[in-house]
């Protein structure tokens, strides 16, 4: 029986909870629409979100471009987080400050195995 360890699992978990993010905000229904126009971004910026969304998922799925889809999905947690932080909707920041330190996590360990791998001291 092969043991599977949660540094093998969360980046596919993250990579599913982007995909789901950015359907979400592709196909924006009207509660999600209202939310960007509420706080003040333009009309076509939630496909610019799910693109990112999307990008930093599919950026997850492959261990050379792992680092990369962290650094992306991050970032838009960070922004997602400042978002409702600046229009204190502080119930709605957990689930932007877990993923992004999920993500940091995802990009802390992939940093160290590229790093290992060119012989550098972990």
């Amino acid at each position: 029986m092969s043991k599977i360890s949660w540094r093998q699992v969360l980046p596919f978990a993250l990579a599913a909870f982007f995909v789901v993010g950015s359907l979400s905000n592709i196909f924006a229904p009207g509660s999600i629409y209202e939310e960007y126009l509420k706080w003040g971004y333009p009309r076509w910026f939630h496909f610019v979100t799910g693109s990112l969304e999307l990008a930093a998922a599919i950026l997850l799925l492959r261990a050379p471009s792992r680092l990369l889809g962290s650094v992306l999905g991050c970032s838009v947690m960070f922004a997602a987080l400042a978002t409702v932080i600046i229009h204190s909707e502080y119930g709605h920041a957990v689930p932007p400050l877990v993923v992004a330190t999920l993500s940091l996590v995802v990009g802390w360990t992939s940093l160290r195995k590229q790093m290992m791998s060119m012989g550098h001291p972990a």
